[in-house]
């Protein structure tokens, strides 16, 4: 494999949740390997906001992707590409499972889990042959704290569901991230000073010395979508987090 093989020239890549935070960056990563990058988000206002930013070789839609029928009408609409990036999500339910209604545990797998699932399924015979598909998971499935239990299931849920899905899609290439603690609108309702001190505190326990940025992370993404060789993984980018 020569070095103009990892790049991403003449392709196009499909990012579902790319308007924001690590899937924005993914997308800005992309652009830089020469790629033309599809952007998709359910609010109009954060796809306006990304083409802003991205360019001439992007586009955009909102999309619920919790509903099937439009994931699947926006990849009839899309036709041919060659890689997914799926990092939609909201904020994570965090708390104990004895103070969590089973209505908010069903929410919190709607979007991370079955949205995956969904645009998997419906983007799959569009994807041109030597394509992949790059998913998202979290540290929490290795490394779950207590109040962890929803975020540690649908964690886990997501590196099974990427073997399985590696194995039916071959030889398209399914593949996932799991990020640790990374600087990113997840985060964005906490008051800024209690948010900063968050950084602060977990970036000093980190052997890494500081937090994730959505950049290092997308730089995994981009790895995965060139790597022709990687199928059905979990590649953990925590700065050493599971090791302390």
């Amino acid at each position: 494999m020569t070095i103009s093989t990892l790049n991403l020239q003449n392709q196009r890549v499909v990012l579902l949740g790319g308007t924001s935070g690590i899937g924005l960056a993914t997308a800005r990563a992309a652009l830089a390997a020469d790629a033309s990058v599809v952007v998709v988000s359910s609010r109009q206002e954060r796809v306006a906001e990304a083409l802003a930013l991205l360019g001439d070789r992007a586009e955009g839609h909102a999309v619920d992707l919790n509903e099937e029928a439009d994931v699947r009408g926006l990849f009839e609409r899309l036709g041919p590409f060659d890689h997914l990036v799926y990092s939609a999500g909201d904020a994570l339910q965090i708390g104990l499972l004895a103070d969590t209604e089973l209505k908010a545990v069903r929410k919190a797998f709607d979007l991370r889990v079955f949205g995956a699932v969904a645009a998997a399924k419906h983007a799959a015979p569009h994807l041109r042959p030597g394509g992949s598909v790059v998913l998202t998971g979290g540290v929490a499935s290795l490394r779950p704290q207590k109040g962890w239990t929803v975020a540690a299931s649908l964690c886990g849920a997501m590196e099974a569901f990427t073997r399985a899905l590696a194995l039916e899609l071959a030889p398209i290439r399914v593949n996932l991230v799991s990020p640790g603690f990374v600087r990113t609108p997840l985060w964005a309702n906490l008051p800024e000073d209690v948010r900063e001190a968050m950084y602060a505190e977990r970036g000093a326990a980190l052997p890494v010395g500081r937090v994730g940025e959505a950049e290092d992370i997308a730089q995994t993404y981009l790895y995965l979508m060139t790597n022709r060789y990687s199928t059905g993984q979990t590649i953990l980018v925590d700065g050493g987090g599971v090791l302390v």
